[in-house]
């Protein structure tokens, strides 16, 4: 704890720096009160009645948003569970104690719920015109009432506090942005949703910079959907990452610039004070598997998976190799190890399965090649190509494939995006290519269906060691269906379910004589 409050300290020693150096610059004089103590100070403004709470959780929500008042920090991302005084941090007393130090900032502020953010307009109003803050900083600046609204008003500095839509495009421009809960629970399975908010983010709200060299870009929320707006952020980088799950997960131990989780036990709660453990069970089961990874844990799917359990992959191992076990920590917190087997050296048969992509962008799908090997009832994930590519790309990534597995008689591709264009500029060159269609199945469907073998222990992996990119696949796969991308696990499904449809019927005389599918 003291610490922290000496990283506070510091934090607030490089603010005073920063008011000097960094327009829009004041000639006022530096407030006394750290963030923290000003919350302390004027919690009762606004929550009157209501005792303040202090927590670990708190101050270190604080002090990430001192470091972006100094410019320590300039982009920040800060998952937290509900509940947990985000948006009244965040909206309220941090921007009305940042005017204290320099009351010109122009803020813009944004929801999934406009009123959500007009509500915090209105607290933050209610907080600047409250005697108590007046006593104390009234010298400063004052707000008048000629351009008073719910939406907007400003200061006597010049400063102004804005809300805009998030989905709306906004010519205001702004030295300080936050973005309290920017996707709706509700929609958040919705890609079109998804990409709307991200795409109003990437296109409109990352721009408005009113001095682009100290733009401060806050985005606070509990994680939805592996690609809900703090995703798609963090996968794009630059981003500081406070994330603060309600119990602690030793594994995911959150390291930022400037501050440590400073948790060590396994299950250790957030907020304790506010939250105990009673509480966090019962949100659970409120919340469910998905909610609760992901509005309490930060985490958009279940530790030990979703629909496919991570526990329930086995794994092999080359011949001649010796791999370490692979452990699983349990819902009741003992380890389950799974030996990894020595893979057999010939196969009833192997099939390639191809899941390609509409388009080549930063933002497309991947183009994804698995290699499946048949030995009874168990199917051996032998090999995988998995990488953005255009149609040349794809072209010879498919001859690559093939190449390297010309045992592969069966070489299915689905009947979408660049499938029907591949399969006719193939089909004269590569034997054995068969358009699949997954028909009008969900991905969540076809996912079930296979997920029993997978459950069985039929379905066997490459070891880590072996294979780096198994983690990848194992993570999509684990996730799904929040997963931020899906092209492994449409690959895996259309394998799973062919050999699963075909029956007992050989392979061989499937690829020779065709199966109804339409085959190449």
């Amino acid at each position: 704890m003291l610490g922290m409050l000496t990283r506070v300290r510091a934090t607030q020693k490089k603010a005073t720096q920063w008011r000097r150096a960094a327009p829009p610059s004041s000639n006022v004089e530096q407030a006394p009160l750290s963030l923290l103590e000003f919350t302390q100070t004027f919690w009762h403004v606004l929550e009157p009645g209501v005792e303040f709470t202090q927590g670990w959780a708190i101050e270190a929500i604080c002090e990430h948003l001192e470091a972006c008042a100094s410019g320590q920090i300039k982009k920040l991302i800060i998952n937290v569970p509900p509940g947990h005084a985000k948006s009244i941090l965040c909206n309220v007393f941090y921007p009305a104690w940042e005017w204290t130090k320099n009351p010109r900032l122009r803020w813009l502020f944004t929801s999934y719920n406009i009123q959500l953010s007009i509500r915090d307009s209105v607290k933050m109003r209610r907080l600047i015109a409250s005697p108590e803050y007046k006593a104390r900083y009234e010298h400063l600046y004052q707000c008048p009432g000629d351009y008073n609204a719910k939406t907007r008003f400003d200061n006597s500095a010049r400063g102004t506090r804005m809300v805009v839509p998030i989905g709306s495009s906004t010519g205001e421009r702004a030295h300080r942005l936050v973005v309290d809960d920017p996707n709706n629970a509700s929609e958040v399975w919705s890609a079109t949703q998804r990409e709307r908010i991200t795409g109003a983010y990437d296109s409109s709200l990352s721009t408005r910079a009113a001095d682009p060299q100290h733009y401060v870009q806050i985005v606070v929320m509990q994680r939805l959907h592996e690609k809900d707006l703090s995703g798609h952020l963090l996968e794009r980088g630059g981003w500081e990452h406070l994330c603060l799950p309600a119990e602690y997960e030793v594994a995911r131990r959150c390291v930022t610039s400037i501050w440590q989780d400073p948790r060590q036990t396994e299950g250790e709660l957030l907020w304790a004070e506010r939250f105990p453990k009673v509480v966090i069970d019962e949100l659970k089961s409120t919340l469910g598997g998905y909610g609760a990874a992901g509005q309490l844990q930060q985490r958009p799917a279940p530790p030990g998976g979703g629909m496919l359990k991570r526990h329930w992959w086995q794994y092999w191992q080359p011949v001649g190799t010796t791999a370490p076990v692979v452990r699983h920590r349990m819902a009741n917190n003992e380890f389950l190890e799974i030996t990894p087997e020595v893979l057999p050296t010939k196969f009833d048969a192997k099939i390639l399965s191809w899941d390609l992509a509409f388009k080549d962008s930063k933002d497309s799908a991947y183009v994804v090649g698995q290699v499946w090997g048949v030995l009874g009832s168990r199917r051996y994930l032998l090999d995988q190509i998995r990488e953005k590519l255009d149609i040349v790309g794809t072209l010879a990534a498919i001859r690559s494939l093939s190449q390297r597995h010309p045992d592969a008689l069966i070489k299915l591709v689905e009947d979408r995006a660049n499938g029907p264009a591949v399969l006719s500029m193939l089909k004269k060159e590569i034997p054995g290519l068969i358009a699949f269609s997954p028909g009008n199945d969900s991905k969540e469907a076809r996912v079930a269906a296979i997920a029993p073998l997978v459950e069985a222990g039929n379905i066997f992996i490459p070891h880590p060691s072996s294979a780096p990119w198994v983690s990848v696949f194992l993570e999509e796969c684990t996730t799904f269906p929040a997963s931020a991308y899906k092209d492994q696990v449409d690959s895996l499904t259309q394998a799973l379910l062919y050999l699963r449809n075909r029956g007992s019927m050989s392979l061989v005389d499937l690829a020779q004589y065709g199966t109804g599918s339409r085959r190449m």
